[in-house]
């Protein structure tokens, strides 16, 4: 077993999730955002810029969504960038319950995206599972 695979029993005793204020959603656009407009992530794609934006914030500059809004979960773990395993024990649990997840790895912890009715059973998985 590999230094940052052992990590992982401690990462699950700490999961420490919690569910963030907010309803969000996934966009894509080509075009750059406005200065006043800062997105909760964003990655560039070959087909265009990839951002995640508070409800609110999308509708208040027209951009269009699909109508899939989602909850925002942080893990209160700081999981670091190395370790083995994390993502796909909590991903896993969350499908078992037939809960689709979005996982965004940040520098200090992971961003779980559920859709948005879905968000407080999913914090309720997680930290049954953190038991």
């Amino acid at each position: 077993m590999s230094e940052s695979s052992s990590k992982l029993p401690a990462l699950l005793k700490n999961l420490s999730p919690r569910l963030n204020a907010g309803e969000f959603v996934f966009l894509t656009t080509k075009e750059k955002l406005p200065a006043m407009m800062h997105p909760l992530a964003a990655f560039h794609e070959w087909e265009g810029e990839s951002v995640v934006l508070r409800v609110e914030q999308a509708e208040t500059i027209g951009l269009k969504h699909d109508g899939n809004t989602y909850a925002w979960i942080t893990l209160g773990v700081l999981s670091p960038l190395d370790s083995v395993g994390l993502t796909a024990a909590v991903t896993t649990a969350l499908a078992a319950e037939g809960i689709p997840c979005n996982v965004i790895a940040a520098f200090h912890h992971d961003h779980l995206f559920v859709p948005y009715g879905d968000g407080k059973r999913a914090l309720k998985i997680l930290k049954d599972f953190q038991s």
